[in-house]
Formats: structure tokens, sequence, C-alpha cells
């Protein structure tokens, strides 16, 4: 017996946008961890994310039945508001339907923090997204990256710097849970993925 598929909605309903920075020097370090949560949602939904638009590089794809943008700003990570803007813009989305995904200093390697809106919290990119937004009604999901090892180590040095082996399981796991969070934003269930993710460790 077949069963035919539901057909995804015509239009975009919403913008899933990870922030980093563009480029191989940046790849795999703490402040793109917003990038590899989009690079994981492209590849479980088979959504490459190749085609440049909104001063990104965007893919589509169907989640819960919803179209979505997913986004890596092509920006570096303090003009992200540039292309957030853009894509809003042209489908006409409000800051409830653009879910930003961004590393988190505050929070060790593991644990994610999500808010449906707030304060940049110093993230530079979140605050570009704010400003040229006009709004902190902009869903987040914070990966934490773990703070400074020393007070003395330069803050910009500490999140462009690689994850250590050693901290490659927690992650993952960190990883995984910002994918579960994305899709359930897209099911309208933000606070049903606040009461299950926030500040979940991972078993040692």
């Amino acid at each position: 017996m077949f069963f035919r598929k539901s057909p995804p909605q015509a239009g975009v309903k919403f913008i899933i946008c990870g922030l980093g920075n563009p480029g191989i020097r940046y790849e795999n370090t703490r402040h793109n961890c917003g990038f590899m949560v989009i690079d994981d949602l492209a590849k479980k939904y088979f959504a490459p994310v190749k085609k440049l638009r909104f001063k990104s590089l965007t893919g589509e794809a169907v989640i819960n039945g919803q179209k979505c943008l997913l986004m890596k700003p092509s920006t570096f990570m303090n003009k992200s508001g540039e292309a957030v803007a853009e894509a809003m813009r042209f489908y006409k989305l409000n800051p409830a339907q653009v879910l930003i995904i961004c590393d988190d200093v505050n929070f060790e390697v593991g644990v994610i923090r999500i808010r449906a809106r707030g304060s940049d919290g110093g993230q530079n990119g979140l605050k570009n997204i704010i400003m040229l937004g006009n709004s902190d009604e902009f869903p987040r999901v914070r990966v934490g990256v773990g703070g400074k090892p020393h007070p003395d180590y330069d803050m910009a040095n500490w999140v462009l710097s690689a994850f250590l082996k050693a901290e490659a399981s927690a992650l993952e796991f960190a990883l995984a849970n910002a994918v579960g969070a994305a899709e359930m934003f897209t099911d309208g269930d933000l606070n049903g993925a606040m009461n299950r993710f926030n500040g979940v460790k991972p078993s040692t």
C-alpha cells in the first residue's frame, strides 16, 4: 500500500539561522556552532545549504510540514542582522518566525539554553539582528561553548578557538538537542523545547 505525503506549504513559514563566521579559517570554532546546527539540520532533512541568497548560504527544508529557510550568513558575525533582515523582508516574516542559533560563553559545552525573546547577552551577531530587526522578540537557541579558561585570556581568541577532542561528545549532545529544539520550534512548541532541553547536561 502506498501513502501520499502531504504537500509542503508554498511559502517559507520559518527561518532558522545559525550564526558564525564564513571561511575555512573559522570552521569548527566555538563561534561557529550555529553553523554546525544548520549543517546537521541540512543533513537530516536532505536540504543542502549551498544557494547564495540574502547574503547567506541557504537551503529549504520541510520540517513538521512547514517550509523552512536554513541560513548561514556569509557576512561576518557582527553583521548577521543584514542577512536576517533581508530574508525577513522578502518573506514578510516577523521576528517570532525567525529562530537564531548562536554560541554562548556563559554555558558549558554540552548545555543549550532556549529563549523566546530577550537581550543579546553580549553575543555580537544577535546584537546586530536585534538592532536591524528593531525587536528583541527573536526566539533563540544558545549553545554553550564554555567560558574562558583564564580571566586574562582574550575573549575573541577564545571564541575563535577550536573545540577540544575531550569536548567532542558533549558538543555532539548539544548540537543534537539544538536540532531537536529547532524541530519543536517549527511545530509551534517553543515552550516545550525549553522544558525539554534547557540546562540538560550530557551524561558522564
